[in-house]
């Protein structure tokens, strides 16, 4: 059922058509939770948006992860950004920007391996997907530096911690 979000902006109420589907049986993730965090990521966006946002179990997530980018796993989050020629967007009183899908059982063991809550940790995962959705990406050095800065203070202002602290992968200078 697609979930309407009002807030103001210069004086003008923005609608964004944010759609939750359920397809894990996951229940503690609300879908108030859900919208908000989205609603966070799209917070600069002069034109009304429109996403789905998809909750999904492995066995759909490897399908789409193997369909869609050749390896055959569960992966925790995929973004799906809408591919439609500009004459006909410019029609849509919404701009379409597309499909986030998180898979619940890898948003929950990873939530539980980095030892970070599953509210946290799902919230940042969605901000990711909805940043994918307008654009960003982190295919190399720079444009990771310039997402990973955004997702901090976007859920800086959702009052969650920078996720990227105490990651593994970093190497002491």
């Amino acid at each position: 059922m697609p979930s309407t979000t009002s807030r103001h902006q210069n004086a003008v109420i923005m609608q964004h058509l944010i759609d939750i589907q359920r397809a894990d049986g996951l229940s503690e993730l609300s879908d108030a939770n859900l919208i908000s965090w989205a609603e966070c990521a799209l917070a600069e966006q002069e034109m009304a948006c429109e996403l789905s946002l998809r909750l999904v179990d492995d066995a759909e997530m490897s399908a789409l992860n193997r369909d869609y980018r050749g390896r055959d796993y569960p992966t925790n989050v995929l973004s799906f950004p809408a591919d439609l020629p500009e004459s006909i967007q410019a029609e849509l009183s919404h701009r379409l920007l597309g499909d986030v899908v998180i898979c619940t059982a890898v948003l929950q063991r990873e939530a539980n391996e980095q030892g970070k809550s599953l509210h946290d940790h799902a919230a940042h995962l969605v901000v990711h997907g909805c940043l994918h959705l307008l654009g960003l990406d982190h295919q190399d050095e720079l444009q990771a530096q310039c997402m990973e800065a955004r997702e901090i203070a976007l859920l800086a202002r959702l009052g969650i911690a920078d996720p990227y602290l105490n990651r593994e992968d970093e190497v002491a200078s």
